[in-house]
């Protein structure tokens, strides 16, 4: 799943593509839009929500594969991973590009 960290940080993110769009020649922007970007940074926002602030998810994981006598070939953390992403990785790519 997707986890809270300084990486996953809305306020930088932000800041970053604000920057980057200010920087872009007028013809993109109009051809993007306004609508398009701002529509964007509120789908950042709205992730970021789904973001777990639990990393001992991911460190559990870690320490199983590093650990474990017999590790797994993939791990996932978290219960998102667990229902929609695993399930998803072994569908041919196709497929998937749909979804």
């Amino acid at each position: 799943g997707y986890f809270r960290t300084r990486i996953t940080s809305v306020d930088s993110i932000e800041r970053n593509f604000r920057s980057i769009w200010e920087k872009l020649p007028a013809e993109t922007k109009a051809s993007y839009g306004q609508n398009y970007f701002e529509g964007f940074l509120s789908t950042l926002r709205k992730m970021e929500k789904r973001c777990s602030p639990n990393l001992r998810l991911v460190t559990d994981c870690m320490e199983h594969a590093l650990t474990s006598r017999h590790p797994r070939a993939r791990y996932s953390a978290g219960w998102d991973a667990k229902l929609l992403y695993i399930p998803l990785s072994y569908l041919p790519s196709a497929l998937t590009d749909l979804l």
